[in-house]
């Protein structure tokens, strides 16, 4: 695994994968996964199937944060009951609501995606934009936390 990430090309891959025809927390894992050249399975991208439109199109949490935090959880989570290490997973999470909420003014879906019919080019290029705000800032956690 490398924390030498080249955050445009990671970007550029998130959008690519998003406008190809995956959902946006689908793609945050995707681009996370090939660039930090780690062993997510496909498993994990499946499981993220149904956040998009704010789970399964009821508005509530933005795929792509629900994305972003699969990936925190999956570099920094416990895999075993009662491990400690969930404190460090709780801090970085809620540092990325914070990052992610300050970017975009909001977490939900219904919020962020206000007056943009599903369907239109519109939304398609706003959630783009999240998309790839949002994998930059999982990328920067990361890099961080790893290099502690």
């Amino acid at each position: 695994m490398t924390t030498k990430i080249n955050l445009e090309q990671l970007q550029i891959d998130a959008a690519e994968i998003f406008n190809s025809g995956f959902a946006c927390s689908e793609s945050v894992i995707y681009a996370i996964r090939k660039h930090f050249e780690v062993d997510i399975s496909d498993d994990a991208i499946a499981m993220s199937s149904g956040f998009p439109w704010g789970l399964g199109g009821g508005g509530c949490i933005c795929g792509a944060l629900a994305g972003a935090t699969m990936c925190i959880g999956y570099f920094f989570g416990r895999r075993t009951p009662g491990d400690p290490k969930i404190t460090r997973c709780f801090a970085i999470t809620n540092e990325l609501h914070d990052r992610f909420k300050e970017a975009q003014s909001a977490t939900c879906c219904r919020i962020l995606c206000n007056g943009y019919e599903k369907d239109s080019p519109e939304r398609k290029a706003k959630c783009t934009e999240i998309v790839k705000q949002t994998v930059v800032i999982t990328a920067e956690l990361i890099i961080r936390e790893l290099e502690k």
